[in-house]
């Protein structure tokens, strides 16, 4: 019987754990724009191209939002 070593095996479990908890935390926040960008008051068309940016740019497009519009508009 071979040994081998287990770091491998190891890296590889911490690899795909770190992909899935990012995966769910990008799916978290592009819900998180997609939401504000359906409830927050602006112009029908501006709000139309922003949902549309955002539903057809995942993660991308939640970022461009959030760097665009949600960071730079005054507190509520």
């Amino acid at each position: 019987m071979v040994d081998f070593p287990l770091w491998p095996l190891w890296t590889l479990g911490l690899a795909v754990v770190l992909l899935i908890v990012s995966a769910v935390l990008s799916f978290v926040f592009w819900i998180a724009m997609l939401i504000d960008a359906l409830q927050r008051k602006m112009e029908s068309t501006e709000k139309i191209v922003w949902v549309l940016v955002i539903v057809f740019l995942h993660a991308l497009g939640a970022l461009i939002y959030y760097l665009a519009i949600k960071r730079s508009s005054p507190k509520n």
